[in-house]
């Protein structure tokens, strides 16, 4: 989604689902609005998704081992404390 001719930010994003959530949970819309805002709800969420999943390719930690070799480590072996996934379900 575009925003004055660009991509908006993920907070953007965020701020723009709050809305039309709010907009939605109001309960007064005609039908042809709320399905519109439903759209448009369903499209930011997806857009929230994709900015989420490529955010975390990106994270990685760079760490030293023993040798002083810098090694590029994913986010997700890390603890989740440290910005890791939780690998208990």
């Amino acid at each position: 989604m575009a925003a004055e001719g660009r991509e908006m930010t993920f907070e953007e994003t965020i701020t723009r689902l709050e809305a039309v959530v709010r907009e939605f949970e109001d309960g007064r819309l005609p039908l042809e609005k709320a399905l519109e805002l439903f759209a448009e709800g369903i499209m930011l969420s997806r857009i929230c998704n994709e900015q989420l999943a490529e955010a975390e390719q990106r994270i990685s930690i760079l760490t030293a081992d023993e040798e002083g070799e810098i090694t590029l480590t994913e986010a997700d072996a890390f603890p989740a404390a440290l910005g890791g996934r939780k690998s208990e379900f």
